[in-house]
């Protein structure tokens, strides 16, 4: 059977591996982008015919809603839910909160998620089958790291939309899970000193941060056909640091 998958922030590291470990040969993945589509340019030389990519500022409610109605109008349902994007965390004291950019978080991560799900979501019940996946993080876990506010509360909204829907369709077919990752070393920590990141490293118990390769392993199998009677979980893929 094959599967449709609707990918934001498919251009990501995460995005870009994902979509190879899991894709077969009659399935679409439908892969938005904001402004960053070159790192899809090999998957589409290596897939022809099967990425279909959109160029989407998230942050623009007009764009989002038209990349939706597209979707809609142009593709079979997808099967495949996976919500990846958020912008960079950048550290900072919570006395200078930056709510401007707070508000175009909240838009990336949660606004599009949500228009995304109330679209979808309800149809792939319809329908009996669907998977729908959440990137969170590890901040969520215990203490979060000071100066992460912004981040940790677009990610904790974000989780729960998740339990919420996790609970409303729960026995439809379609399963609503997240992973939530340690520090993983991608372009997405281009605005984090390096400092803290290898602060990151030193303190986990397996003595590194997290990999793409540690990550999407975990994504493809709570998106498999394996993982059925897996809903609202939240995995930490964490090397032990979150014990």
């Amino acid at each position: 059977m094959s599967n449709v998958y609707l990918i934001t922030g498919a251009s990501s590291d995460v995005g870009i591996a994902l979509i190879r470990r899991v894709l077969q040969p009659e399935d679409v993945v439908i892969a938005q982008g904001a402004g960053d589509l070159s790192g899809l340019a090999q998957l589409c030389q290596d897939y022809p015919g099967q990425i279909r990519t959109y160029d989407v500022d998230l942050t623009d409610e007009a764009a989002t809603e038209l990349f939706i109605r597209d979707v809609a109008a142009n593709y079979p349902l997808p099967t495949h839910i996976v919500h990846l994007p958020a912008l960079r965390v950048i550290n900072t004291k919570f006395k200078n909160f930056d709510e401007e950019r707070f508000d175009k978080d909240l838009s990336v991560q949660v606004r599009s998620a949500v228009k995304i799900c109330k679209t979808f979501v309800p149809k792939m019940a319809k329908a009996k089958r669907g998977r729908v996946l959440f990137m969170l993080t590890s901040y969520l876990l215990g203490m979060p790291p000071k100066n992460t506010a912004a981040y940790v509360m677009a990610k904790s909204t974000l989780q729960g939309l998740a339990k919420s829907l996790a609970a409303d369709y729960a026995g439809t077919g379609v399963t609503v899970n997240c992973v939530m990752p340690s520090m993983m070393e991608t372009k997405f920590l281009a605005d984090t000193s390096d400092l803290i990141v290898q602060a990151s490293a030193e303190a986990n118990p397996m003595g590194r941060n997290a990999r793409v390769s540690d990550v999407v392993p975990a994504m493809a199998f709570l998106l498999g056909e394996e993982a059925g009677f897996i809903t609202g979980v939240t995995l930490p893929i964490t090397g032990g640091s979150a014990l």
